[in-house]
């Protein structure tokens, strides 16, 4: 496997984290180095699980109540917040996004379903991360799995020791459950 890379770091970009309100340090990217996550292999390195937009951080709440009775809609204001931060410049990561990178990275040409519209597994991005990780690269930027459409966009991000520069405040879930917020920027002013 030979994986396309690309820088994913625009100067001025915002990236977002949907945590909980009991999280002391929603950047803390040891839980997924511990646990495991999709681009996470469990007991490896740690991992900041970012998403590009809004659009995608929403799709991360439907993504984390999937098998529950309970929908998006049936939160309280409170059930989670948003973070943000801005990443060193210069980061590069294996593009999973584009379908040269995709078929790169051995997935399948649909990531983040197969050829029977069931999510790829966990350990197929595994690998795939293994191998960024090995080759250097700080991540992964892929098609977010929160949509078996493909339509979000996150970045399983490695620090490597550093620290993104966090914007302060945590904005509640229901400042931004709606389609009518649709830039950070509106959240998060300069």
């Amino acid at each position: 496997m030979s994986l396309c890379h690309r820088p994913v770091v625009p100067a001025d970009h915002l990236w977002l984290r949907v945590c909980r309100p009991d999280w002391d340090d929603p950047f803390d990217p040891g839980f997924a180095a511990l646990r495991g996550g999709r681009w996470t292999p469990p007991g490896s390195w740690p991992t900041l699980y970012l998403s590009r937009d809004l659009a995608t951080a929403r799709l991360q709440v439907a993504r984390l109540l999937e098998g529950t009775m309970v929908t998006p809609d049936d939160l309280t204001d409170d059930a989670f917040e948003l973070v943000a931060a801005r990443l060193p410049r210069g980061q590069e990561a294996a593009d999973v996004v584009t379908a040269e990178g995709i078929a790169a990275a051995g997935l399948p040409p649909g990531y983040p379903v197969d050829d029977r519209g069931e999510r790829v597994a966990r350990a197929a991005c595994q690998t795939v991360a293994a191998e960024a990780h090995d080759a250097g690269l700080d991540g992964v930027e892929c098609r977010s799995a929160a949509s078996t459409a493909g339509t979000g966009r996150e970045l399983a991000w490695w620090p490597r020791g550093r620290r993104p520069r966090t914007r302060a405040g945590r904005v509640p879930y229901g400042s931004w459950r709606a389609d009518t917020v649709a830039s950070p920027r509106e959240l998060f002013p300069v």
